[in-house]
């Protein structure tokens, strides 16, 4: 009998429980399937209002310029944070933006790195080299409460999300300027499957410059 009660009791204890928080993956792949990393993917619960701000000091993040490339191609930011930029390069580099959400220009000789540039708005902005053209990189600046970028293998991670209902956006630079590929996912007690977005993309702007790309 005692052992009966106490497997009940484990039983009861494991209903009564409060739903446990779960996680989410996001997978990013092209028309073909195949992975896409470096797509920048931002989740809003549905329904809940305005949501509340990012709170979290704020950071500075390096865009270093080695091999003639910017690296990473694409950087996460929220409003707040700030981006130096490091020429790792032999070579000088004049890094500049058009962006309407920031605006800059600086020339680099090897080995030096700019001031701090805080970033205050939300947007994309688009970076390029005036002396070499086949140089692009993108900061994303975004006020969403949960963003993850894409990895090698297509996959975004997120961590403990509330239950509920949430718009899943994605962005990558080699879509059309500003489309947007947008989903809906439910998460519940348990994990949900993996939610497999398919980006239609435009050839690689780092193989041959694309002046549409710089609009941002």
């Amino acid at each position: 009998m005692l052992k009966r009660w106490v497997v009940s009791m484990a039983c009861a204890l494991l209903v009564a429980a409060p739903a446990a928080a779960a996680g989410l993956v996001v997978r990013i792949t092209d028309g073909k399937g195949h992975p896409v990393p470096d797509a920048v993917v931002t989740l809003v619960p549905r329904g809940a209002g305005p949501a509340p701000a990012v709170r979290r000091a704020p950071v500075v993040r390096v865009i270093d310029q080695k091999d003639l490339m910017f690296v990473p191609y694409v950087e996460v930011f929220r409003p707040g944070d700030a981006v130096v930029f490091r020429n790792s390069d032999r070579t000088r580099h004049h890094v500049y933006s058009f962006s309407r959400v920031k605006a800059f220009e600086f020339v680099l000789a090897p080995g030096q790195s700019s001031p701090p540039l805080r970033l205050g708005e939300s947007g994309v902005i688009a970076v390029g080299c005036n002396i070499h053209d086949q140089m692009a990189a993108y900061l994303f600046v975004t006020d969403a409460p949960s963003v993850a970028r894409s990895r090698g293998d297509g996959n975004a991670d997120f961590g403990e999300l509330a239950p509920g209902t949430y718009e899943v956006k994605a962005w990558h630079p080699r879509q059309r300027p500003g489309r947007t590929a947008t989903a809906s996912v439910v998460v519940g007690a348990s994990a949900p499957v993996p939610v497999i977005i398919a980006l239609s993309l435009l050839p690689d702007p780092r193989q041959q410059m694309d002046r549409e790309h710089m609009q941002y």
